[in-house]
């Protein structure tokens, strides 16, 4: 068990210290403190179930420290030391139920024996506390269970109700605590690996709620637990944050805690864990790996209507577009503040009717939204594997960004094997007279969006492509000596030679005699 040493005289804390380390007794010295601010901030780390202090000090006396202890854990012993000349402080201590007053200088016996004597009394609570524990046998903890979720308060039973009663008197509230994302983050796990993670989960909170006196710690289902709070409600909900924040650093896994009401009667009870029910089921909205409490309740909602159609339309055009921030934007208006997704249910037909719309739209286009993104049915099964709006969101907003840049690569893919074709279409006709207009014709477009789309794949007029390639060719053709330069325009398509001169040139700075004559031709 645990001792907190206090005492402003450094010599005095340093020698209280030796000899209570040295003492045959189950005492673990957790700290010492120079005044009474300090200790309280220890026992605020740490369980505390003894205190030694002196009872005058500066700052904050020994009496005022021991009432603000008595706040943080109400279970702890304080033992008092102090001069003849403070006995008038007895009175005070007397009153708080201080469990010693020792005068220095204090005698090694009588210093062992109060510690001795004090270890028996913790380890006799401590015992009580297992037995109120273990009387909650599973049957017990099932009818419990079954009792706190009836939709209306029902009877519970005597025996169950003797266990609970009399709750403390700070009152007590129900807190649930359920690991966060357990399905996907254990997913690639053996089921013995499954296991062993969900028991040793049970085992760390267990023991946490134990070693911080938390309340009645009582597994549910589905690797949930309740705790009925034994702690006043300002210190219970620290040591549930503290709770979130060991489970965080000692697991690859987060918890969530939702929190009712405080109770100062058995029956209240009832309503706070349902309260923490609710409080719980707001982690969709909310967020998790935190405290949530104080919420109003889901069933109360009505159901929403949403004209969601100018929304999707946009975002369809963003991701035929390829615009990711446009898509983003219109994802974050679908799922925004102003839209009351107040159930789990309200987000899965809102993904339904987006992803519905969606996929309609691109089957006009000659595209399906589920074979592109290799859905296995209109409702993919991964959706119900999100426990909040936040998860989902960016679930969807990876999915259509994928989707944009599928459709934005075959678009290219597209134009590419377009533009191959217009490309060869060409190639094949350079002794005949082509045009944009027949080209455009023969692919079925206008000249305007051949030409336009010509140059966006290529980066070139293709009036100049078509040049540049018809120069090629007639370079090859004056290669051939035998053949006349008359022969070689009317073949190309000109019938005035003079004109066929002149393109030449213009193409490659020399008449075609000259070409012929820098060539050795």
């Amino acid at each position: 068990m645990n001792i907190l040493l206090v005492d402003d005289e450094a010599i005095d804390l340093e020698w209280l210290r030796r000899r209570v380390s040295g003492f045959d007794l189950p005492l673990n010295v957790i700290g010492t403190a120079h005044n009474g601010f300090h200790a309280l901030k220890r026992m605020e780390a740490s369980r505390t179930d003894i205190i030694l202090s002196d009872i005058r000090m500066p700052i904050m006396s020994g009496i005022e420290f021991a009432r603000q202890a008595k706040e943080i854990h109400p279970s702890v012993k304080t033992v008092f030391i102090s001069g003849h000349e403070d006995f008038g402080y007895a009175k005070e201590a007397i009153q708080l139920n201080a469990h010693g007053y020792l005068l220095k200088p204090v005698e090694d016996t009588e210093l062992y024996e109060m510690l001795k004597a004090l270890c028996a009394k913790v380890e006799e609570e401590w015992e009580q506390n297992r037995s109120l524990t273990e009387a909650l046998s599973l049957v017990q903890q099932e009818l419990l269970l079954r009792w706190f979720n009836e939709a209306a308060q029902g009877t519970v039973e005597q025996h169950i109700r003797n266990v609970l009663l009399p709750l403390p008197g700070t009152g007590s509230a129900a807190a649930i605590i359920e690991p966060d994302d357990l399905e996907w983050k254990t997913r690639d796990m053996t089921e013995d690996q499954r296991r062993a993670l969900i028991a040793g989960l049970e085992r760390f909170i267990r023991k946490y709620a134990e070693d911080m006196q938390l309340g009645t710690f009582i597994p549910d289902h589905h690797a949930r637990y309740v705790v009925l709070a034994g702690q006043q409600e300002e210190r219970f909900t620290t040591l549930l944050d503290s709770l979130i924040q060991a489970v965080r650093d000692a697991f690859p896994l987060t918890v969530t805690i939702g929190i009712g009401k405080f109770a100062y009667e058995l029956e209240p009870l009832h309503k706070s864990y349902r309260q923490a029910q609710a409080a719980l089921s707001a982690k969709w909205l909310l967020g998790k790996n935190r405290i949530i409490r104080e919420v109003s309740d889901p069933a109360s909602q009505q159901t929403f209507s949403l004209n969601l159609e100018p929304t999707v339309d946009r975002m369809l055009k963003a991701i035929l577009e390829y615009d990711l921030v446009a898509i983003d934007d219109c994802l974050l208006q679908l799922f925004g503040k102003d839209v009351p997704l107040t159930r789990i249910t309200d987000v899965y037909d809102l993904i339904i009717r987006i992803t519905s719309k969606l996929h309609a739209d691109l089957q006009q286009m000659n595209e399906s939204l589920y074979e592109l993104l290799k859905w296995e049915s209109h409702q993919p099964v991964v959706l119900f594997q999100f426990e909040t709006v936040h998860d989902i969101l960016s679930w969807l907003r990876r999915r259509f960004f994928e989707l944009s840049e599928l459709l934005y690569m075959k678009r290219r893919k597209q134009k590419r094997k377009l533009i191959e074709g217009i490309m060869q279409y060409v190639e094949d006709r350079m002794e005949q007279k082509i045009t944009l207009k027949e080209v455009a014709a023969h692919f079925d477009f206008t000249p305007n969006y051949l030409g336009h789309l010509f140059k966006e794949e290529t980066g070139t007029h293709f009036s100049d492509f078509l040049n540049e390639r018809r120069t090629k060719h007639v370079c090859g053709l004056l290669s051939d000596p035998t053949l006349k330069i008359y022969e070689i325009a009317e073949r190309c398509g000109y019938k005035n030679i003079i004109y066929f001169n002149r393109q030449f040139k213009q193409s490659t700075g020399m008449a075609p005699g000259e070409y012929r004559k820098k060539h050795k031709i």
